[in-house]
């Protein structure tokens, strides 16, 4: 018999919770609801920028997420900070998280020395790409005798385009120095988008020997990390428009991201993590009781 709160009133409230405490609150509940790869739990560390929540002077905010290859839930965010970048932010990121016998995957920007000591410090192994940020590895990685290596492949043909990605594995050798390397690979990626071919070759450096991580198991992780961009990133610009979303005082942009991670995670968790977030969000958007029931029905 009450008068619903009006938008304005939800968007002050909103911007005005503390986004570390929110997502404090989601973890502990999201990290009990991992799942496994070829045996192991496996996070993807990737970053976004929320372009349309930029203010005057005032930059974007970029957020990074760290996501259950799995389950395509989102674990826990972080916010990285204004004059920094996502290197350090990763470390703040993780930190929470219990690491112990984890991979960690994530792009060229975080193959750093220190970064990677620190994973292999908390107990967790790293998948990291080698690009030219680290050119002297770079360069070393692609004198291997990649020729005589076998290889596996796959073909990916979402969202328009089809994608081969050929990936091939080696023991580290021992002139490579990174902190904790085992294994060495090259991902041969052929994209194929109306007709137009392109090309490119990435070099791979993993903590995990092959004894504990076959190239089969490491290509579904290089496949798993690349995803992120259409199971994640790629959903909250499309489905939720999170690029023209008009909060963008306060706390609000990471308030909102944060429970936009929350409502793609709990459709993956309870209903599957290949269901399309889309067709889903329509349906529940028809159907509010359903998504009350999303909130608060337990878990097995």
């Amino acid at each position: 018999g009450q008068a619903l709160p009006s938008e304005s009133t939800i968007r002050r409230v909103l911007q005005d919770l503390e986004p570390a405490d929110l997502d404090a609150l989601l973890r502990s509940w999201l990290c009990t609801r991992t799942g496994t790869i070829n045996g192991r739990t496996v996070i993807a560390v990737d970053g976004k920028t929320m372009r349309g929540a930029r203010t005057g002077e005032d930059p974007a905010p970029h957020l990074l997420a760290a996501l259950d290859h799995a389950t395509g839930a989102v674990l826990t965010q972080e916010r990285v900070a204004g004059k920094s970048n996502e290197i350090p932010a990763l470390r703040v990121l993780l930190e929470p998280l219990d690491l112990n016998g984890v991979v960690v995957t994530a792009d060229a920007m975080h193959t750093q020395a220190d970064t990677a000591q620190w994973i292999r410090g908390r107990g967790g192994h790293y998948l990291l790409t080698v690009k030219d940020n680290q050119k002297t590895l770079r360069r070393t990685l692609k004198a291997l005798p990649w020729k005589r290596v076998p290889s596996i492949s796959s073909v990916d043909t979402s969202h328009g385009r089809r994608v081969r990605r050929t990936v091939k594995a080696l023991d580290v050798p021992k002139w490579v120095d990174f902190p904790g390397s085992a294994q060495v690979g090259q991902v041969r990626r052929t994209r194929t988008v109306k007709g137009r071919k392109r090309v490119e070759v990435v070099y791979l450096v993993c903590s995990l020997p092959m004894t504990d991580a076959q190239p089969e198991a490491v290509a579904a992780w290089v496949r798993g990390h690349w995803g992120i961009e259409n199971r994640l990133h790629w959903v909250r610009d499309m489905v939720f428009d999170e690029d023209h979303h008009q909060l963008r005082t306060a706390n609000g942009p990471e308030i909102m991201a944060a429970l936009r991670n929350l409502a793609i995670s709990l459709i993956r968790l309870f209903l599957g993590p290949g269901v399309s977030i889309a067709s889903t969000a329509r349906s529940l958007s028809r159907r509010p009781k359903r998504a009350i029931k999303l909130i608060t029905q337990p878990t097995t």
